[in-house]
């Protein structure tokens, strides 16, 4: 079955400029436009109405799986390589691009307004690592997370990197950016959120700390953690009890360990 196939209409598609060799590209044009590049991330980027796509390259094979109905549908020139070495030259030869990369425009961010109470929510104290904000999205969009709130500085950019970590989750999920966090957590207590930020040391396991209010899951950079005016702002500290003799996980696995925590404890699961 072709990636994201799934309530599309077939129809008959023209190629455009078959078994052409592109030119190389940076991974980030002048104009600002990204290349997202995997079967998966391709085929969510093209599906998404919001997502503003400039022109596909694909091989045969990328081609087939992602389907001509999906490329069809998303209404975006393309062209079929004849090789996959011959998409090294757009996105370089260490990215794992399985025959398909595409130049988009990248998503522009949603507002705190458009949460509308959904939860629950993850927000990220300065987690600068792309492939962790890639990973914590695809936990996010896999166990139901609401939204991802990042702050404009400090945040990693939608990259090609980025997009491939999520695996097809950076179309998924709406991503918020603010500006300060401290204001924005308060801006969340205010419309009813709980923000528990999870700290090792905090004074109660996550699963006490959660209760049927919406709830906004806060976690800090790697080494660093939380930041001390975050801590303040929180309405609670939390910890995740481990029964191992390791004491701590990466963040983005931290952050899908506590998304089903908090699921399964708010009785959203």
């Amino acid at each position: 079955m072709p990636v994201g196939a799934t309530a599309i209409a077939h129809h008959r598609h023209k190629r455009q400029g078959a078994t052409r060799h592109p030119r190389r590209r940076s991974a980030r044009s002048p104009d600002d436009r990204l290349l997202l590049y995997g079967l998966h991330t391709v085929a969510n980027a093209l599906q998404n109405p919001r997502r503003v796509k400039h022109r596909l390259w694909v091989t045969a094979n990328a081609r087939g799986r992602l389907g001509d109905a999906v490329i069809a549908e998303a209404g975006v020139p393309d062209e079929t390589v004849a090789r996959p070495a011959d998409l090294d030259r757009l996105v370089g030869r260490d990215a794992v691009h399985q025959g398909a990369v595409l130049e988009c425009e990248p998503l522009v961010p949603l507002q705190l307004a458009d949460l509308a109470g959904r939860s629950p929510v993850l927000v990220l104290d300065q987690v600068t690592d792309p492939h962790n904000v890639g990973a914590i999205m695809r936990s996010a969009v896999a166990l139901g997370g609401a939204a991802l709130i990042t702050t404009g500085r400090h945040s990693p950019a939608q990259t090609g990197v980025l997009a491939k970590a999520a695996s097809g989750a950076l179309d998924l999920i709406d991503h918020i950016e603010v500006s300060n966090l401290a204001r924005a957590l308060e801006a969340l207590e205010r419309e009813g959120y709980r923000t528990i930020g999870l700290d090792g040391d905090g004074p109660e396991p996550l699963e006490a700390s959660v209760g049927p209010e919406p709830v906004a899951l806060v976690l800090g950079a790697e080494g660093k953690g939380l930041r001390a005016k975050t801590r303040q702002t929180c309405t609670a500290l939390a910890r995740i009890d481990l029964p191992g003799p390791i004491a701590s996980l990466n963040v983005s696995n931290a952050a899908a360990l506590a998304l089903y925590i908090a699921i399964r404890a708010g009785g959203r699961a």
